[in-house]
């Protein structure tokens, strides 16, 4: 291997590309590549020999290399790097990349390429990597020459974490990652982007000008980005409002034990409008908080309701529902300068602020008793619940382990039974491609210094990505993976009995909904990854098959099987 010494700088002489791309990647703070390597990727994997502080997680399905970065990224709240195996692999890898660019999580994605010089003959392999990846990502290239490596992997990460954060693309050619270079990589750019946004005197007399109890925030992914959950209490506290999740969230950017919180909103725009309807104005922190997925008549802000916004990313304001007034800016400086602003035009109507946020979390406490009232007393029905799975699940995992949810049969119900202090504990597949989750815990076990992890995920999306069993077992992390079967593709027969004049309304069939005959036997799946596993038929058995995992320290599969939802 021709490679010259590496200078005082950390930069090397004369080395190959793929050396050039390993020096910039440590020089970035990148503790992972996420991978499966192919022949394209043969350079980097030879380079890797000789680096001892980039590690390289072994995925076995690009599908799933793609997710277990976006976990990571979320969870360690920086850029997750990846490599994928020339256009076969993207395209494995396109459906978890589309849910990375709808959750904007930020990824630098790359994948081999074949050698440039004989692209020409159509080799085994090949394809336009470039105009593959650029529906899902926010700009695409490829690099033609190692001396470009610098420039282009630094703008990579520059990009995937400005606003709107999100995955970015580039194309790397077996012939790049063997090219002699002698480039300087440079050093990284400090880029502050804690921008304060302009107009919080009007905003702040605008949202003290709103009657007590007639104002409702909205905690959107971004707040969770800007890891801004502190200040978002602090407004909510000064106004005495309620504050709401995403209808199909990423996070849930707030505690959940914070006595304000009032749950996520529904995923129907009329639904979102009903709940709407008592308040006067919204104040959406960051945007795309209103996403739905059935289509029903009307539009998600009910009539007389003003929207009120702030992002760092200004396509976002104003983009569906017209506002009188909404700032750009990062969300945590934003909010922490507009504070103060808030707390003078608001001052002599605490009283009424009070006593609204004091019937605001008594009609919480009301909800949630009541729904653990309804889980408690259906303890011993023949088949577990989904509300019941849910509570059991929830109780067992307690308020400081992450949960990474792709469970959708009780995901509504799990958000509902969640009682942190901790903003950071609650991630879903906000992107709707399924087979996400269980990889994505992977990454976020990675992401939170390979702390534990809980992956709750549904029998059907636990066959999109069963890969990450073996992930999780070659790294010995401690993720519990919790598979809520119900066998059946439970979500689309709900959707299904909703249409009225469909003939599965009428007479309950559902053509291809059912996973029996045969049927999936995943403790098997994953003991032959290297997974212990059990499978769980009675209520009372839930928590302690989830605290005995957790407090195995490592990897292990507990199989719920619930009801029809």
């Amino acid at each position: 291997m021709q490679v010259s010494s590496v200078d005082a700088a950390g930069n090397g002489g004369t080395r190959r590309g793929a050396a050039v791309l390993l020096e910039i990647l440590r020089s970035e703070g990148v503790e992972y590549i996420f991978g499966n390597p192919g022949t394209t990727e043969l350079p980097l994997m030879d380079a890797l020999l000789e680096v001892q502080d980039v590690r390289y997680i072994l995925g076995l399905q690009e599908a799933s290399v793609v997710a277990m970065a976006d976990g990571y990224a979320q969870a360690a709240r920086k850029p997750g790097f990846l490599n994928l195996h020339t256009a076969g692999g993207l395209g494995h890898g396109m459906g978890n990349l589309l849910n990375a660019s709808v959750s904007q999580t930020p990824l630098v994605v790359t994948a081999g390429q074949q050698d440039s010089r004989h692209t020409i003959s159509d080799p085994l392999l090949f394809g336009d990597l470039v105009q593959i990846a650029r529906p899902a990502v926010k700009w695409a290239q490829e690099v033609a020459h190692a001396d470009q490596l610098p420039v282009l992997m630094r703008r990579a990460f520059h990009d995937s974490m400005a606003a709107p954060t999100g995955p970015v693309f580039l194309s790397l050619p077996i012939d790049v990652m063997e090219e002699m270079s002698s480039v300087d990589i440079g050093t990284p750019s400090v880029i502050n982007r804690n921008a304060v946004a302009g107009g919080l005197d009007q905003l702040a007399e605008t949202l003290a000008a709103i009657s007590p109890s007639r104002l409702a925030i909205i905690a959107g992914d971004e707040v969770y980005a800007s890891d801004a959950a502190a200040e978002v209490a602090a407004v909510a506290e000064c106004l005495g409002a309620p504050v709401y999740g995403s209808s199909w969230p990423s996070r849930v950017p707030f505690p959940t034990a914070h006595p304000l919180w009032c749950g996520n909103l529904p995923t129907q725009a009329t639904a979102i409008a009903e709940r709407l309807s008592d308040y006067d104005a919204i104040f959406a922190l960051g945007g795309k908080s209103l996403i739905t997925i059935l289509y029903t008549e009307g539009p998600a802000v009910p009539p007389g309701c003003a929207v009120y916004q702030m992002s760092s990313d200004v396509k976002d304001l104003g983009r569906t529902f017209y506002t009188p007034l909404s700032v750009v800016g990062d969300i945590k400086a934003s909010l922490s300068a507009l504070l103060p602003l808030l707390q003078a035009a608001a001052a002599g109507r605490q009283d009424a602020y009070a006593a609204n946020a004091a019937t605001v979390a008594q009609q919480r406490r009301t909800l949630r008793a009541e729904a653990i009232q309804e889980a408690q007393s259906r303890q011993n029905e023949a088949v577990i619940p989904p509300r019941v799975a849910a509570w059991e699940a929830v109780r067992a995992i307690g308020p400081d382990v992450a949960i990474v949810d792709e469970a959708i049969a009780t995901s509504s119900d799990v958000r509902l039974f969640l009682e942190s202090s901790w903003s950071g504990q609650y991630s879903f597949l906000r992107g709707g491609a399924l087979g996400w989750g269980m990889p994505a815990a992977v990454g976020a076990s990675l992401g939170l210094g390979r702390d534990r992890v809980v992956s709750l995920v549904g029998d059907g999306a636990a066959l999109y990505s069963p890969q990450a069993l073996w992930t999780a077992a070659h790294e010995k992390l401690p993720v519990t993976f919790v598979v809520m079967n119900n066998r059946e593709y439970n979500v689309l027969k709900n959707f299904m009995r909703q249409q009225k004049d469909y003939i599965s309304a009428r007479d309950g069939t559902y053509p291809a909904m059912d996973i029996v005959d045969p049927t999936i036997d995943y403790q098997a799946m994953a003991r032959s990854m290297g997974v212990p596993s059990c499978q769980v038929t009675r209520a009372a058995d839930i928590a302690p098959a989830i605290e005995a995992s957790l407090a195995s320290g490592g990897p292990s599969l507990v199989e719920i099987m619930i009801a029809a939802g």
